[in-house]
């Protein structure tokens, strides 16, 4: 068995997401954070720049897969980046100039999910170009471990940074984070071919994109559950973020809630840990059965943090809720991305995967301001519960579906155009 870290330029692509994942999660807490004390938003104000962030995935997350498809994947990853620390350092800097608003907090922040598409787009279906198919599975879960480990000391890093100093210094880090995986991106010398030269069709292109994952016996029934699965999730998370700053402990200022969110989230870092660990043994059973696994107990979680009561006991009922969640996510994401890349020519991963993440990441753009005004108009607990049962359709579905048949193939040949596409 190669080792993972024999793999030619593997080493920096993990190291340089590690370092940009750990600065990610410091504006996790500080982005919501930023917009309710800083900007004194609204629970729905808070939803609707949660959504900002996803909506250029459901604007052009397709047209991201065929930008991925056409050129080379490293240039695009340089960057992004470099786009990224600066637009961050600039939203940080009008913050604490006290010059920045509601309306323009979700401009911003809209652009900054623009440049995440095109990263995540060209990201994951570069790795297939670094990574034999066979260890697709565990170069995947490597780096979820690796975003779990910062999902566990990130958020509690973040809190105690808002508190100590304010959300824009936590976000100007995670400038520093982007620009720093730039740079070691830029580093990478493994020789990446350029795509074959041919007559290039918008239409049909992004038709190929769409008729591969949406006529795939396995990768279709995945896609669609896996799109509702993320609407419920995001009305569920901006719920659940609301209810811990400002339900739990109500005489509790926002500055202490932050650390409590931190560690709660942190909890949950610590559950993806477990999960990613246990990935590869799950993955032995097959891949469906590690996806559906993660579908059933998800719900589970998030019903938890629905019955949170007040005071300590809903402290610790939330954070075991996260702790749930992540678990089960941990375990089903290495297994779910080895799946589809490996299943997936090298030609289509672009587009593979932005057609499935644009979905995932666009029905936030509905979800999470859904979920922020389900909680101002029935509360927090109640817009939890609506999202567990929306969660919960979607489960029975997956688990009724094709799904449960997928295994991890060592390796799939490109097959050969369609008279449409030569």
């Amino acid at each position: 068995m190669t080792r993972l870290f024999g793999h030619p330029g593997y080493a920096r692509f993990w190291t340089a997401d590690t370092v940009s994942t750990f600065g990610t999660y410091l504006t996790t807490v500080a982005l919501p954070l930023l917009a309710i004390v800083a900007l004194d938003a609204s629970d729905a104000e808070v939803g609707l720049v949660n959504g900002a962030r996803w909506t250029p995935y459901l604007l052009f997350g397709l047209l991201a897969g065929v930008v991925a498809d056409r050129h080379r994947r490293r240039p695009i990853l340089v960057a992004t980046d470099l786009a990224r620390a600066a637009l961050l350092a600039l939203i940080a800097a009008l913050a604490l100039l006290g010059a920045l608003r509601v309306p323009l907090l979700m401009v911003l922040v809209a652009a900054f999910g623009a440049l995440s598409l095109l990263y995540e787009a060209a990201h994951q279906s570069y790795l297939p170009r670094l990574v034999r198919p066979a260890a697709l599975t565990r170069a995947n879960a490597r780096m979820e471990q690796s975003a779990s480990l910062a999902q566990t000391t990130g958020p509690f890093l973040g809190g105690a940074v808002v508190a100590a100093v304010g959300a824009p210094v936590a976000m100007l880090v995670d400038a520093v984070s982007y620009l720093a995986s730039g740079l070691l991106l830029a580093t990478i010398r493994r020789p990446e071919p350029a795509p074959a030269p041919a007559r290039r069709q918008l239409g049909r292109e992004l038709r190929e994109g769409l008729s591969w994952v949406y006529r795939h016996r396995v990768l279709a029934p995945y896609a669609l559950t896996l799109h509702a699965r993320f609407l419920f999730a995001s009305m569920a998370s901006t719920a659940f973020t609301l209810l811990v700053v400002r339900g739990l402990d109500p005489e509790l200022p926002a500055e202490r809630a932050a650390v409590g969110l931190g560690v709660v989230l942190a909890l949950g870092g610590v559950g993806a840990v477990v999960g990613n660990a246990l990935s590869h043994r799950v993955g032995r059973w097959g891949a469906g059965r590690a996806i559906l696994l993660e579908r059933v107990v998800e719900p589970l979680g998030w019903t938890l943090a629905a019955l949170a009561v007040t005071g300590t006991a809903g402290w610790i009922m939330v954070g075991a809720a996260q702790f749930v969640v992540w678990l089960a996510l941990g375990i089903s994401g290495p297994n779910e991305m080895g799946y589809r890349q490996a299943v997936t020519p090298d030609r289509l991963q672009g587009r593979m995967n932005a057609t499935i993440r644009s979905l995932n990441w666009g029905m936030l753009t509905v979800g999470a301001p859904f979920g922020g005004l389900l909680a101002a108009h029935l509360g927090h607990r109640p817009a939890i519960r609506v999202a567990v049962a929306g969660m919960a359709v979607a489960a029975t579905v997956a688990v009724l579906s094709p799904i449960r048949t997928a295994r991890h193939p060592e390796a799939v040949p490109d097959p050969e155009p369609t008279p449409a596409a030569r």
